[in-house]
């Protein structure tokens, strides 16, 4: 019992040097601050990870959508999943810290020539015991940079499952509003479609009584033609967006879903601020996962090192052996065997340099990777802090101009009727009018889409609702 108890203290000694590079975090590859002028756009807002995602969306129906969607996405079930792959990957290897202990029992009977004399004998042994069998004194930190590694690998499959979690609700999100956005344009195209309908059997009364030329009608059955183009255009967008949002949220989307809201409702979120660049380290998922990946990168580094320093293993076993089954824990048939391995490399032609190399080469790509996910996060965040300014210039804008050209197109009729201008003017009136309010449709959904993607890039809709 001594030997196995000087073969586990010896266990205590392991790790004592770690040849893995210090982790530190390499310093910010931005800016401090956002672009001026942008980030104190908001200045009473609220933090992003402070709010849940349920308390930012005010659409009901877009709640329930992304309710289901994080509930039953295919690939978000397969992210979890590879979070229990690397929590078991992890387990295992973190296993060979700790010598394995294993029991034993035998029975063996045996007859063979008689060594006394004539004839043959016939013996019986019996043995039971307990041992460790090749475990390493870890003295140079291999196998627990290997561990650390493995850690730092399920840490980061975490975070890569919660960074999915935000594309998701993002993806489910701005699918919605264009889906949305394309139901209020198709509202707009068939009105106007209707309408151009009934100028154009006007038109044809009108060249049959002799008022106007051929050329009036034809110029509006080419404003006709043009509504009914975009008007099966748009229908095409609504399905795609209809299709793609079905696979988001896992299966189709179900008929009995609360009222949406219009796109004009939904442009006036949760006030937001920006912060600072630094606080993206902590609050985005993907750059918390880069910076695991490097941990992962350096832990492995230290056991390619390693690899050059000999490897001592132990072997211990205890236990009793005896030819009979009553005798067999007396004290006669006690037995015990202790013995180190050790394994010096001398000629590998290269191999253990050449896996060192591969280590450090992955740790500078790791720090490459960690650096450009910063760098893609400030960007992110510094785009939708200009969006959320400029799209909302562009909506009112786009709205004085839209109630502007509405007013050119009832002028243009009227002028028309009294016979002052041509149907051209009319012809050149509508179409206007008609992009004008598709456009502005289009900003209002560019404007919602753009403060999700504000609220994402900083890190928000990972809390729960408080």
């Amino acid at each position: 019992m001594r030997k196995i108890l000087v073969l586990l203290a010896a266990t205590a000694l392991t790790g004592c040097v770690n040849l893995a590079p210090r982790h530190t975090q390499p310093a910010l590859p931005t800016d401090a601050h956002y672009p001026a002028g942008f980030e104190n756009d908001v200045t009473l807002g609220q933090r992003a990870t402070d709010i849940a995602w349920h308390d930012f969306f005010a659409d009901p129906q877009l709640e329930v959508l992304i309710a289901r969607a994080i509930e039953r996405n295919r690939d978000l079930v397969i992210a979890v999943a590879r979070i229990e792959e690397a929590r078991g990957q992890y387990r295992i290897q973190d296993a060979d810290r700790l010598p394995t202990v294993g029991a034993s029992a035998e029975a063996v009977r045996s007859r063979g020539p008689s060594l006394t004399g004539p004839g043959t004998d016939t013996s019986n042994r019996y043995s039971v015991g307990v041992g460790v069998t090749s475990f390493e004194l870890d003295f140079w930190g291999r196998v627990k940079n290997l561990s650390e590694a493995a850690r730092s690998q399920y840490f980061a499959t975490q975070q890569a499952e919660r960074a999915f979690r935000l594309t998701l609700v993002r993806d489910v999100a701005s699918t919605y509003f264009a889906s949305r956005g394309a139901e209020e344009q198709i509202i707009l195209a068939e009105a106007t479609v209707t309408s151009r309908r009934e100028g154009l059997r006007i038109a044809k009364l009108r060249l049959d009584a002799g008022v106007t030329s051929a050329l009036d009608y034809r110029q509006s059955e080419t404003l006709l033609t043009q509504a009914e183009t975009q008007l099966a255009s748009l229908k095409l967008a609504k399905a795609q967006a209809d299709n793609f949002l079905a696979v988001l949220v896992g299966g189709p989307v179900p008929a009995d879903l609360p009222a949406p809201l219009p796109l004009v409702a939904q442009s006036t979120p949760p006030a937001l601020t920006a912060g600072l660049p630094s606080d993206l380290l902590v609050a985005r998922p993907d750059i918390v996962g880069a910076e695991e990946q490097l941990r992962a990168a350096r832990a492995n580094v230290g056991a390619a090192r390693a690899a050059f320093f000999p490897s001592i293993s132990l072997t211990g076993n205890l236990g009793f052996a005896s030819g009979s089954l009553d005798g067999l824990f007396g004290s006669n048939g006690l037995t015990w065997s202790f013995g180190p391995t050790i394994s010096l490399p001398i000629f590998d032609f290269g191999r253990n340099k050449g896996n060192l190399t591969v280590a450090e080469a992955r740790e500078n790509i790791a720090v490459a990777t960690y650096e450009k996910t910063v760098q893609t996060a400030f960007r992110e965040v510094a785009d939708a802090l200009a969006g959320r300014r400029y799209l909302a210039e562009q909506v009112e804008a786009q709205e004085r101009g839209t109630l502007a050209q509405r007013r050119i197109a009832d002028l243009a009729r009227k002028r028309y009727r009294e016979g002052v201008s041509t149907y051209l003017e009319v012809l050149d009136a509508e179409r206007n009018l008609f992009a004008s309010e598709q456009a502005l449709i289009e900003l209002r959904r560019a404007q919602v889409d753009n403060l999700v993607t504000l609220y994402v890039a900083l890190g928000g809709g990972l809390v729960e609702r408080r």
